[in-house]
């Protein structure tokens, strides 16, 4: 109430009767502030977490905490009638009377801003109990209002805390169990396959999901809904079941993937093959070339034999496993094969590309006229033979062609000076 009121609260008891535009002020502000009450209470009652949790078979801290929301909700209604008769006495006594007396006018502000609101048992404190029962306390509206605030705010928080755990926790909980039944028909169509994994999973997301149904609460860690453990229930599964998908897949397309890896296999010992005959051709043809030593070969074709046998036995998991280990090896070989072959190879090349270069400046010198320039003659027969000895000093090479490449600079320099 705005202080048209004339007192209301405190010292009520004590104040002069309100004027009658004072009284008829302040009833509709109050039935107006009862109606949004009232209104909110509603709203309250029909929140879907609250019809969550009256259906729920709680336990745990949701209960506990529910619990105590309840004993407050029941308070607060309890306190919102003792504050509605109240309000609809003194409403029924101003209708009375067109022109209230002094008398009723004293009453109407003792109803209005005076201790008139008897308070619930509920929350009577218990040195104000006596052996039978507890003695009455009554207070205003005004501080009805505020009680009833205090249990509004503390219910609706509660409402609120479980219905955002809900949230929070349900989706996932259903995508996981979704994901739980589709890996389990996976499963059940290889037969003969069991998996004792997500047998465990199952177990685990069962009682995850009796907790998450019945006690939401007891997973929020700082005000959120800690999903992580159904997050690792979930990617177990999700890894489960790629695993029985491609287990599925082997199975009906055996003969085709057995040719694929077939030829994967073939094309890494192919490439093996060449890159050690390169590496041989290197070692032969340059000087310390820095090869490094080959690994130990892969034994690919012994893991492709055993695959036949796997399938014959319908073990369909170490196929899978056998399967996708033998193509990760094969693709390493091949990738290491290609690597091995281009360092032997990029050694022969750059001997390749000095001999190219070499007979290039050559060429250069004869159309400059120095064909027949003793130093220049001197400086191509050093670094031809170095190129064409085997095994060759790439090094030493490389070191000639460009002495060779100087020389022929200076000496065109020294030309165009002359002339």
């Amino acid at each position: 109430m705005d202080e048209s009121g004339a007192g209301a609260g405190a010292g009520a008891g004590a104040a002069a009767p309100m004027s009658r535009e004072g009284v008829d002020h302040a009833l509709r502000s109050l039935r107006e502030e009862k109606d949004r009450i009232s209104a909110a209470l509603l709203d309250l009652d029909g929140h879907h977490g609250n019809r969550l949790l009256e259906g729920a078979r709680l336990t745990g801290e949701t209960w506990r905490r529910w619990d105590q929301a309840q004993d407050r909700l029941a308070m607060l209604w309890r306190t919102f009638d003792a504050y509605q008769r109240v309000l609809d006495a003194a409403g029924s006594l101003r209708d009375r009377q067109s022109r209230p007396d002094h008398a009723v006018l004293a009453e109407l502000t003792r109803l209005l801003t005076g201790p008139a609101v008897e308070v619930p048992d509920g929350r009577v404190p218990l040195e104000r109990r006596t052996l039978l029962g507890p003695q009455e306390r009554r207070i205003t509206l005004d501080e009805a209002v505020v009680m009833m605030s205090d249990a509004y705010a503390f219910v609706a928080g509660e409402i609120a805390a479980a219905d955002a755990a809900w949230t929070a926790l349900l989706v996932p909980l259903e995508a996981a169990e979704e994901s739980w039944r589709d890996t389990a028909r996976l499963a059940h169509a290889l037969e003969g396959t069991r998996h004792p994994e997500l047998d465990r999973l199952g177990r685990e997301l069962t009682a995850l999901g009796q907790v998450v149904r019945t006690d939401p609460l007891s997973l929020v860690r700082d005000g959120r809904a800690d999903t992580g453990r159904l997050d690792r229930v979930r990617s177990a599964l999700s890894g489960l079941r790629d695993e029985l998908t491609e287990m599925t897949a082997l199975r009906s397309e055996y003969p085709a993937r057995m040719a694929q890896i077939t030829g994967a296999v073939e094309e890494a010992e192919t490439a093996a093959r060449r890159a050690l005959e390169a590496r041989e051709t290197a070692l032969l043809k340059i000087a310390s070339p820095g090869l490094p030593e080959p690994p130990p070969r892969a034994e690919l074709r012994d893991r492709l034999d055993v695959l036949d046998g796997l399938r014959e036995a319908e073990r369909w998991a170490d196929l899978a496993r056998r399967v996708a280990e033998l193509e990760r090896m094969a693709a390493a070989e091949l990738e290491r094969a290609r690597a091995d072959l281009r360092l032997s190879t990029g050694l022969l090349d750059r001997r390749g590309e000095l001999r190219g270069r070499l007979e290039a400046y050559r060429a250069k010198a004869a159309r400059l006229g120095m064909a027949e320039d003793e130093r220049l003659t001197i400086l191509y027969g050093q670094a031809r033979e170095l190129l064409w000895t085997a095994p060759c000093d790439l090094r030493r090479s490389t070191a000639a062609v460009a002495e060779y490449q100087r020389a022929i600079k200076a000496c065109e320099s020294g030309t165009g000076t002359r002339r």
